[in-house]
């Protein structure tokens, strides 16, 4: 393991001002974004798509890394053929890949899953690093629902991001480190700070047993948030302190950075919540705040681009829109009313 490069790459990682695109999606989900645009999910479409966000002018201005799936790894530009790592890397932007073959039902839990993808894992790393990968994204879900998660799902979760850290970081590979308590659900703020709370110390606790090096891994964790369906819907200075407030009693300060999922909130609130968060604390805090963000940053350009060519400048400057305020938001520069501005 060499420590100064992992600690190294994790802090670019998670620069000020910067966040990690996450361009991860696997195939059938990438299919059902397409189809909601109506454009066929071919290898050559995802490949043009991916191209029109990699290949956006000043991306890397609020970029910091982007996470690829397997197959996009493999994919190059669409100009000049250069593979998508080499392309990245030259821009100062860090080729990142999701290793995790998705989550899966919890044998004798039926409602709870837990992420597979540990077989192998050794000798996909070492691929990926020679195919210019620098740092791995493994996601576990925790569901909120009657009496679960139970601690069975939160264990067997906390283990298996334990060993696939391990694992990253024997391999030169930063792990970024994702435990996702979904939105899904009624629940009230106060739950989700709980769930959270317990998910994130158990994360911690497996990571330190399987001696994983804390400066050198991301963590990638949900916002302290109210479920999707309850009544009662916090707003961003409520997620803001109770984001916070979970994160200084779980996370050590070791870790350089947390790059926040916006797991299904709008792009509005993705990035006023985060911006909420370094007005009010981010001075005080050992981590960086920053994201890493999917549809937050991409649903405006899907949108923009319809799978026409003609609108792929149109649709570039709704990443690069996105991408900008997400960036300002690490500061605490973002204002909602830029949301008004036109382009």
């Amino acid at each position: 393991m060499n420590k100064e490069q992992l600690r190294n790459i994790a802090k670019a990682m998670v620069e000020k001002g910067k966040g990690i695109l996450a361009a991860d999606e696997s195939t059938p989900t990438c299919g059902k974004r397409f189809d909601s645009i109506g454009v066929e999910s071919t290898e050559i479409n995802r490949n043009t798509y991916r191209d029109l966000l990699f290949t956006t002018n000043g991306m890397e201005e609020f970029i910091s890394g982007v996470i690829l799936f397997d197959e996009t790894l493999r994919q190059s530009t669409i100009s000049d053929s250069t593979p998508f790592p080499q392309y990245l890397s030259g821009k100062g932007v860090i080729p990142g890949i999701k290793v995790d073959k998705g989550a899966k039902e919890l044998a004798a839990h039926s409602r709870e899953k837990v992420t597979e993808g540990l077989d192998g894992l050794n000798e996909r790393m070492s691929e990926y690093y020679q195919l210019g990968a620098r740092f791995a994204k493994w996601r576990a879900v925790i569901t909120i629902g009657e009496g679960i998660p139970s601690e069975t799902c939160i264990h067997v979760n906390a283990h298996a991001l334990g060993r696939y850290a391990a694992i990253c970081q024997k391999a030169g590979i930063v792990p970024i480190v994702e435990p996702e308590v979904l939105m899904d659900g009624d629940h009230s703020i106060e739950i989700c700070h709980e769930v959270s709370r317990n998910m994130f110390t158990k994360v911690f606790e497996d990571l330190d047993k399987q001696s994983v090096y804390l400066e050198g891994i991301v963590l990638k964790p949900n916002m302290i948030v109210s479920g999707l369906e309850c009544n009662e819907q916090a707003g961003p200075e409520e997620v803001a302190d109770r984001t916070v407030e979970c994160l200084k009693e779980t996370v050590p300060e070791d870790v350089p950075g947390c790059a926040f999922l916006s797991g299904g909130q709008s792009n509005e609130n993705a990035t006023a919540n985060l911006n909420m968060m370094n007005v009010k604390h981010g001075d005080s805090l050992p981590w960086n705040l920053t994201f890493s963000y999917g549809r937050a940053l991409q649903a405006s350009t899907l949108q923009t681009w319809g799978g026409k060519s003609s609108n792929i400048l149109s649709a570039q400057d709704a990443f690069y829109r996105r991408a900008k305020f997400n960036g300002m938001a690490t500061i605490g520069a973002y204002s909602e009313e830029l949301e008004l501005v036109t382009v």
